[in-house]
C-alpha cells in the first residue's frame, strides 16, 4: 500500500501544470476565434446588400431645446469673416514609442467671426447736432470682435492616429477619441486670424457708411463719425 501511494503522488504533481497549460491554451484559442469572427463581421459589413442585416439604425431621442435666456441686441454688425485652419495636434510619451502611447489628430476647422460696434449705452455726449440741424458729429466706441463660431457642418477630422494604450483607454472612456482639444485649438487660431485680418477696421467703415446714409436721409448735410 505504501508503494502505491508513493507512485501516485509524483504523477498528481506533474499533472497540475499540464492542466493549467491546457486551460491557457483553450483561452488563447478562444480569443483567436473571437478576433477572427470580428474580422469576418467587418468584412461582411462592407459587402453590398448586407447592410440591412449587419448595419446600424439611428434613433433620435433628443429632447426639445429649452430657452435659457433672452437679451436685446444694441450693436451693429459691420463685418464678418469666414476662416479655415488645419490643426495638427500630437501628444506623445517621452519614453514610449508612438505605436504604444500617443495620439495625433489632423483636423480641419472652419468658422465665422463677426465684428460689431456697440451702440447701446451711448449718452447725449456721443451725438452733437448744430443749431441748424444740418451737421451731426458722432463719437462711437471702437469695433469689437465677436467670439469665433465653429461650423460643425464644415469642420471634420481628416485622420486620427492612436497608440495601443490610447485605443484601450478609449474602450473604457465616456468620450472615445474626443475632438475637444483640436476644436478648442481651431477656435483659438481662427480668433487670431480674425484679429490680424483687419476685420474691426472694416466694421467701422461699414458702420460709418450706414450712419451717414441714415442721417443724410433725415436732412443732415454733413455727418462726421469718429471712434474713440
Amino acid at each position: 500500500m505504501e508503494t502505491h501511494a508513493n507512485d501516485t503522488a509524483p504523477a498528481g504533481r506533474a499533472g497540475a501544470p499540464r492542466r493549467r497549460w491546457r486551460t491557457a491554451a483553450r483561452a488563447g484559442a478562444a480569443l483567436v476565434v473571437v478576433a477572427a469572427l470580428l474580422v469576418l463581421a467587418g468584412r461582411f459589413l462592407t459587402v453590398p446588400g448586407l447592410d440591412g442585416l449587419f448595419g446600424t439604425r439611428t434613433h433620435d431621442r433628443t429632447g426639445p431645446a429649452v430657452l435659457k435666456s433672452l437679451r436685446d441686441m444694441s450693436r451693429f454688425e459691420g463685418a464678418a469673416g469666414d476662416y479655415q485652419v488645419v490643426v495638427d495636434l500630437e501628444h506623445d510619451a517621452p519614453f514610449l514609442p508612438d505605436a504604444v502611447r500617443g495620439t495625433r489628430t489632423l483636423y480641419v476647422g472652419a468658422g465665422t467671426v463677426s465684428a460689431y460696434v456697440e451702440l447701446g449705452g451711448l449718452d447725449e455726449r456721443a451725438v452733437t447736432v448744430d443749431a441748424d440741424r444740418t451737421e451731426a458729429v458722432l463719437r462711437l466706441p471702437r469695433a469689437t470682435l465677436g467670439a469665433p463660431a465653429l461650423d460643425p457642418g464644415r469642420s471634420y477630422a481628416v485622420s486620427k492616429q492612436r497608440g495601443l494604450l490610447d485605443r484601450l483607454g478609449d474602450l473604457f472612456s465616456g468620450n472615445p477619441a474626443g475632438e475637444q482639444a483640436v476644436q478648442k485649438l481651431a477656435v483659438e487660431r481662427i480668433g487670431g486670424a480674425a484679429r490680424e485680418s483687419g476685420l474691426t477696421e472694416r466694421a467701422e467703415r461699414n458702420t460709418t457708411l450706414m450712419l451717414e446714409g441714415l442721417l443724410r436721409s433725415l436732412g443732415f448735410e454733413r455727418v462726421s463719425v469718429t471712434y474713440v
